[in-house]
């Protein structure tokens, strides 16, 4: 994949920091970890998420994500946690793939989002494992997300990926999902 800038003219990156990857529905998707030259492409790429998917990914009713939210994702250490963004052939940033670690390393949380239009492509999949074999190479044991229990379009992609639904103690609105890496 050449260098490639999307419709927005969003510069994405170059085909050595890209790592490839084929979708059960066969859209090929460059993943790489954000930059911290990022931040516009965030902004631009929630701004085609619905709401009811920025609800499920910070879990609060969000209209925008917050610059402080974008900062975070952009300024992260690349060892506790990692955001990875997977990029269309045109570049378009079309998912992103939250990893962050516990201190002991071994404990992992993982946020996924997909642009509305790319849904039902095999992408949020994709993702879950790319962020699965990501784990385990950094010696996670245990990948968990947190989920509301409405979002069960997520919860069913996590089911078919072999994780584990449990209800989450003292909050009966969210569940917990988990998997044993080893």
């Amino acid at each position: 994949m050449p260098d490639a800038s999307n419709e927005e003219g969003l510069f994405m990156t170059d085909a050595a920091q890209l790592e490839f990857a084929t979708t059960n529905q066969g859209v090929r998707l460059g993943i790489r970890a954000v930059q911290n030259t990022d931040g516009d492409l965030l902004r631009s790429f929630f701004s085609q998420v619905t709401a009811d998917d920025l609800r499920f990914r910070f879990l609060a009713g969000i209209n925008e994500v917050s610059e402080d939210q974008i900062a975070m994702m952009v300024d992260v250490d690349h060892k506790q946690t990692e955001d990875f963004l997977a990029f269309l052939d045109d570049g378009t940033l079309a998912a992103t793939a939250m990893i962050a670690k516990d201190a002991g390393g071994k404990r992992a949380e993982v946020a996924i989002v997909v642009r509305k239009d790319m849904k039902h492509k095999g992408i949020g999949w994709t993702m879950l494992n790319h962020a699965a074999d990501y784990a385990k190479a950094c010696g996670v044991e245990t990948l968990e997300a947190l989920e509301s229990r409405q979002n069960q379009a997520a919860i069913e992609v996590e089911r078919d990926s072999g994780f584990d639904v449990k209800p989450y103690p003292g909050d009966s609105t969210l569940v917990l999902v988990s998997r044993k890496l080893g």
